[in-house]
Order: structure tokens, then sequence, then C-alpha cells
């Protein structure tokens, strides 16, 4: 198991310096001068004398290679330089302040994802084919087919101007967590419940379910250790690639419910070319994706003894 870690580990570091240099390459691709933005976004006059003393001041005068080093040097020491509209602001200053309320969201999206696909999952497996399983199956269609901007709108006629239960917007109390909970991880719901659902009516037909059955074991012995378990373990792979996707894929919904966190502050910066933030973001996002992939795939490891014994690969 450590050398499989150890293995994975090293696998990771070519990769992340791989994406460092495609998210420093993609904001040097952008067609705008870096500078003459930040002097527009400060509401300075873009002269020849002040776009040239800009450039020195973010280093654009150098080669690419070498401001690349130099950006990898000071991202290692987690600094992704100035904010184009705030100069008196530091990026990962602002990354962070905005990072928390999207993983409060991403982690209640989360929560709400496993405990509901989980109840249902397992419900429509256990009955299979019933009226409650084809009216869920109904939901979950309708679930996957609406996109989330659409389906947070509804949410916000329904629940605050027709009924008016829940606020619309704004962070702080628990209220205003309901509403993108709920559209975050609709689609995520509809999907691992029939991803569950599935897996269970595969297992259901397995040689260990049979046998457990004519050694008399109790029904629900049966479905919560030989079926349940053993679905899991895909299941796991899958959820765990679900909380970078809550994170990076929340942009819409905290738009929508204006809700402070790092999609907000992405749009903000995307539509101001806020290139220092946009490159950060970038880069935070793909290292989340790598580093869940690295977890999800070292759980698997450990749950699934046959990877463990063959180094892992079945």
């Amino acid at each position: 198991m450590l050398n499989y870690i150890i293995k994975r580990l090293t696998m990771m570091i070519p990769i992340l310096f791989g994406i460092s240099f495609i998210a420093f390459l993609l904001i040097n691709l952008a067609p705008s001068d870096p500078a003459e933005v930040a002097l527009r976004l400060n509401e300075i006059m873009p002269t020849p004398d002040a776009i040239e003393s800009m450039r020195q001041e973010l280093g654009l005068n150098k080669p690419f290679f070498e401001r690349y080093f130099i950006w990898l040097y000071d991202v290692l020491h987690l600094d992704f330089g100035r904010s184009f509209i705030h100069r008196d602001r530091l990026v990962w200053d602002e990354m962070i302040r905005s990072l928390i309320p999207t993983l409060v969201l991403a982690m209640s999206s989360f929560a709400f994802t496993l405990i509901i696909s989980l109840i249902l999952g397992v419900l429509c497996a256990i009955f299979a084919n019933s009226a409650f399983d084809h009216i869920v199956r109904i939901v979950i269609f309708l679930g996957t087919a609406m996109p989330s901007y659409w389906l947070g709108l509804l949410f916000i006629w329904l629940f605050a101007n027709y009924l008016d239960l829940l606020p619309t917007n704004g962070y702080g109390s628990w209220q205003n967590l309901i509403l993108p909970t709920l559209t975050l991880s609709f689609v995520y719901i509809s999907t691992y419940i029939r991803f569950i659902r599935n897996n269970m009516l595969e297992n259901m037909h397995n040689y260990s379910v049979f046998y457990a059955r004519c050694r008399g074991l109790k029904e629900k012995t049966i479905i919560v250790k030989h079926v349940l378990v053993n679905s899991l373990h895909t299941t796991i792979t899958a959820l765990g690639m679900t909380i970078p996707q809550l994170i990076a894929g929340s942009f819409v919904v905290e738009y929508i419910f204006s809700w402070p966190g790092l999609g907000r502050l992405c749009i903000a910066a995307i539509m101001n070319r806020d290139y220092p933030v946009i490159q950060a973001y970038i880069l935070i996002m793909a290292i989340l994706f790598v580093v869940c992939n690295f977890i999800v795939d070292v759980i698997h490891q450990w749950l699934d003894p046959r990877l463990r014994d063959n180094g892992g690969a079945i």
C-alpha cells in the first residue's frame, strides 16, 4: 500500500508542473496586453510610457520561460501576485476569502447528495420496477435534463417569490444555504441514484448473494453486507470526484444566488480580464481535481483487496 501511495505521488509531480505551465501559457496567449488591461481597470490612461512602466512592474519585459519560473517560484510560496482591479490586495488572500463560502456550499451539497442518493438508490434497487421506482426514475430523468441555472431560477420563484419561505441571496445563515444547496446537488443526486440502483441490481445476481441466501441469512443482512458494501467500491470512486466538480461547477449557482464564493470571483475576474485571479483559479481547480483523484484512488485501493494484492491493477 505504501509503495502504491509513493508511486502515485511521484506521478503527480509532473502532472502538477504540466498544469502550472498550461495555466501560465493560457493567460499569456490572451489577445489583450496585461499591462494595458491593468491600467484601464485602475482608470489610468494607457499611454506608451505608462504601459511600459506597468510592463516592467509586472515583469512582462522578461523572456517567457524566465517569467514562468519566477511565477512558479512565487506560486510555490503561495504568492499569486496582485489583482489588477485591487492593486493593494494579494490574489491568494482573495482566493482564501472566497474559498470558505465555496467549501461550505460544496460540503453541504455533497452531504445532501450522499444521503439522498444512498437512501433512494437503495430503495429503488430493493423495490425495483415498483411504482416507487418508476416515480423516482422519472424525477431522475427530469433532474439530469435540467440545467442548474434554470433550476435555480425555478427554486427562487417557488420558495422565495411564491411561497415566501426562503431568502434568494446572501451569505451567513443556514436559510441562505438551502436554495443553493438544492440547486447544486439536484443533478448529482439524479446521477448517483441511478448509479447506486444499477450497481446494487447487478450485485444482487452475484454468487455471493445466492450463497448467502442458501445459508439462511436475513435479507437485511444480505442487502447491507453483500450488496450495498460491494456496490460502494465503485460508488466511492464516483462520489470522490464529485467534490471538485461541486467546487468547480458552483460558479453558476453562486452567481444566481449572489453567493460570495470562488465561482463568483472567477466570473468577475473573467468579465474584467483580471488575469492573475483567473490564473490562480485555473491552477487551484486543476490541483484540486488531481489531489481528489489521488485520494479516491488510495481509498479504492484500500477497500478492494484485489487491488492491494496486484499492486493497483486487477
